[in-house]
């Protein structure tokens, strides 16, 4: 169902709900009758003064709370409304005198009258007042709600740029990370170079495509994580020791890409050194909805000082905050010269 026919659909509800309200206030004399020799006492004492309250309710609904109660002009919204409510009030004690509306005997059965006085003009005058104040209400919730779907479609968009700028921030920042280890492959290993493009390749393919949605399948996301790490592997000294644990995936779990690479390229990138011995170890599980992530990698403060740390971590957190808001725990701790980062994500 698209918008357009879903607002028709909505539009139409609306109607209904109008036409079956005014219905049952009609109808409501007509069912709580006793012994009434004639309908003309209904017209009298029920929908005379409920054909004046759809009057006032209808003018305001359609004319005067648009014309002038939001044009910011409700001193004349509600003088305007006094005369209504007045004129209306006059003429229903004109209408009352008339034989049609107010018979004395029918059939030699005396009929009461309509009552006159403080009580009735409040009887006649109240309901026209709150009729008003209801039509207000309504129509400040209807323009509330219709406000509130516009600034939620703006903030929505602003969220799509904002995380499609995100996303692609990270496609240069990994292209530039990768092109730099196969350059230094080169002229040492030109044949592992050859290999190491191939696979790049494959892993461009993905960014250029599958990472332009919204979602992608977990297993994918995986698929491009071991492409990396094996990528990384070939220009990183033998003194590394590198564990990695993924999970085979057996339910369509989708989630946002390039979520999980951060984590990686900041561990080769930080927590490996050419002459001390180096280890990374990387550990992910799935329980019931909830994504477990973490990435334990040596800590060489020097080299944190020498380099930054680019956009990663930051940028992945920025996107979790728009992506999964109040569904995630990003962890990060240094400790015993080791650099522990945690992803707890629920991604449903």
């Amino acid at each position: 169902m698209n918008q357009n026919t879903a607002s028709t659909h909505k539009n139409i509800l609306g109607i209904l709900m109008h036409v079956g309200f005014w219905f049952l206030v009609f109808l409501w004399p007509l069912l709580s009758l006793d012994d009434i020799p004639s309908s003309q006492y209904i017209v009298n004492r029920n929908w005379l003064s409920t054909t004046s309250l759809l009057a006032v309710f209808y003018l305001n609904y359609f004319i005067f709370v648009d014309l002038y109660f939001f044009k910011k002009n409700k001193t004349a919204f509600y003088i305007i409304n006094f005369m209504l409510v007045v004129a209306s009030f006059f003429l229903i004690k004109y209408l009352l005198r008339f034989n049609a509306f107010n018979p004395t005997t029918i059939h030699g059965a005396r009929m009461r009258e309509v009552r006159t006085g403080a009580m009735s003009s409040v009887q006649l005058i109240l309901p026209m007042v709150l009729s008003i104040g209801m039509c207000a209400g309504l129509k400040i919730n209807k323009k509330w709600i219709k406000n509130q779907l516009i600034l939620q479609q703006v903030q929505q968009t602003q969220l799509n740029a904002e995380i499609k700028y995100l996303r692609y921030q990270v496609q240069p920042h990994f292209l530039f990370n990768t092109l730099n280890n196969i350059y230094s492959l080169i002229d040492s290993s030109p044949v592992i170079a050859k290999t190491s493009i191939h696979s790049l390749s494959k892993m461009m393919r993905y960014l250029l495509h599958d990472t332009t949605i919204h979602k992608v399948p977990l297993v994918k996301e995986i698929d491009f994580l071991e492409r990396y790490i094996e990528l990384m592997q070939l220009r990183v000294s033998s003194n590394i020791k590198l564990e990695k644990s993924f999970p085979i995936i057996n339910q369509p779990i989708q989630i946002a890409p390039l979520l999980l690479i951060s984590f990686i390229e900041n561990a080769f990138k930080h927590g490996i050194d050419a002459i001390q011995p180096s280890s990374i170890k990387i550990e992910l599980t799935i329980t019931n909805d909830l994504l477990h992530y973490t990435v334990i990698n040596s800590s060489f403060p020097q080299k944190e000082k020498a380099t930054d740390s680019g956009i990663g971590l930051e940028n992945l957190k920025k996107r979790l905050e728009l992506v999964y808001p109040s569904k995630f725990d990003l962890i990060t701790e240094e400790k015993d010269k080791l650099y522990t980062a945690k992803l707890i994500l629920n991604f449903k």
